[in-house]
């Protein structure tokens, strides 16, 4: 079976699997212990995290660490509206944001809170004025992610971020970073980013444990109290092993990024060009989109079925992310991108990883062109 959901985890480094393996040996000491076990554990914590904080640029001071990426944006979007409530109660995103953000606005929007959800060009792009108009002297926080994790556009940052500063200085902005990270260059101090989300599952390392850069002098309310861990934003015991897995993680997918985009951009043109000879199909990503994820359409039949039917010829694609996947909906990405029921419903995700090679796209090439034909012997028997 070939693996094509790079997007929604990936294998892990065998250095990472190593080093948690040898921390869940030696260092099982809760951090917070006074014994020298314990100041051991923290030290191993405070060295990853500066690690992690060298490979954003930033202060380890700025970073804390969660759960995953789920918990990071959850604390960014409600953390932030909690605390900063007294200024206002309206928040900016976008259409295509991952369920973590879109589902926690629509949570603050239930309980009284006013979202301003921009829609994205036919392309995916957010248009930054648009983003800046929305912009009002309530708001609190502006949240546009660094990519989309299923069609794999790559948003204006640095100019959402100008912009949104320039019209009022006290307005967060928060960037969910997850599929950005280790493919593409990161500048938070370009984009004037006051908030950052990171996964390590996405980029090699392991589960179980996020990122969450907190810029300072933001202050964020606390969704998990119960004691002082992550500089009392984020209570509970630290995942040692896991956070000093996810810092070698960030740190080896940090130094392999140009290496990482050289090697998958042409074998994701390829894909974009194959796909584009399929009359069926209707692309969703193009050139100008990250180097790793290449999205379509397959208008009139259901995502899953064309997943299923390439998994029984050896490969694994997905349709929407994985945190949408198990829903029978048409894609709200899709749909926010200005395409109807039918293409919304048959997106297919193939997301690729360092791993593959020529060999392995012609692989998928011709199992795609299968499943086309033999899917299209099944349509027509139904007609």
């Amino acid at each position: 079976m070939l693996y094509w959901d790079y997007a929604a985890a990936t294998p892990p480094y065998e250095e990472v699997v190593q080093t948690m393996e040898q921390i869940m040996k030696l260092h099982y000491a809760n951090p917070s212990s006074l014994h020298r076990a314990g100041v051991e554990a923290g030290k191993l914590i405070r060295r990853s995290r500066e690690v992690c904080a060298a490979a954003l640029a930033v202060k380890p001071e700025e970073l804390l660490f969660t759960s995953g990426a789920t918990e990071s944006n959850n604390l960014a979007i409600k953390g932030a509206a909690l605390q900063y409530e007294g200024r206002g109660r309206h928040i900016v995103t976008t259409e295509m944001e991952h369920p973590s953000v879109y589902e926690s606005c629509l949570q603050l929007q239930k309980r009284g809170w006013e979202i301003s959800f921009i829609k994205p060009e036919r392309t995916g792009i957010v248009d930054p004025d648009r983003v800046a108009a929305a912009v009002r002297r309530d708001t609190v926080l502006v949240s546009v992610m660094h990519v989309n994790n299923e069609v794999g556009t790559i948003q204006p940052l640095r100019e959402i971020g100008n912009l949104i500063k320039s019209l009022n200085s006290r307005v967060l902005f928060h960037v969910d970073g997850v599929q950005g990270y280790g493919k593409l260059s990161v500048s938070l101090k370009e984009w004037k980013a006051d908030l950052y989300s990171l996964s390590p599952h996405k980029i090699r390392g392991p589960r179980g444990v996020g990122l969450l850069y907190v810029k300072e002098g933001v202050m964020l309310s606390p969704l998990l109290t119960g004691g002082s861990h992550e500089d009392g934003l984020r209570a509970g015991t630290e995942n040692v092993p896991a956070i000093v897995a996810a810092a070698k993680a960030v740190r080896m997918s940090g130094e392999q990024r140009e290496a990482f985009a050289d090697r998958l951009t042409p074998l994701r043109d390829r894909l974009l060009h194959f796909l584009r000879g399929i009359p069926e199909f209707l692309l969703n990503s193009n050139e100008d989109g990250a180097p790793h994820i290449v999205h379509f359409s397959y208008p009139g039949m259901k995502g899953e079925v064309m997943a299923r039917k390439l998994e029984e010829l050896g490969m694994a694609v997905s349709t929407q992310s994985a945190c949408s996947s198990l829903l029978a909906e048409p894609s709200r990405v899709l749909l926010s991108m200005s395409r109807d029921v039918s293409a919304a419903s048959g997106g297919i995700r193939i997301s690729l990883g360092d791993i593959h090679t020529e060999a392995d796209v012609t692989a998928l090439e011709q199992a795609i062109m299968t499943a086309v034909q033999a899917l299209k012997i099944v349509e027509g028997g139904m007609k």
